[in-house]
């Protein structure tokens, strides 16, 4: 399937109130992301630390780039409602 705008935004609209978590956690970073689709947009929520002492971070509300969502869309399309896509 291939996700142009268009798509994108159908598959939005369809599955709003959908949420995601992922974890990544490497040598000297780990970050927590909870995804939501929410007014037609892909937002995320992101929380973490690197190695430094004074580096935990957290973002609130951020919303996804296209490039992003389509990823995000992609890898949870078989858990998303697709019923009447065009």
């Amino acid at each position: 399937m291939r996700l142009t705008v268009a798509v994108v935004q159908q598959l939005l609209e369809m599955n709003e109130g959908f949420t995601a978590r992922t974890e990544t956690s490497q040598k000297n970073y780990s970050e927590s992301r909870t995804y939501r689709i929410a007014g037609g947009q892909l937002l995320y929520d992101s929380s973490g630390k690197t190695s430094w002492a004074d580096s935990r971070f957290s973002h609130k509300d951020q919303i996804a780039n296209i490039d992003t969502t389509r990823y995000f869309l992609r890898k949870y399309l078989h858990r998303l409602n697709t019923d009447g896509l065009q």
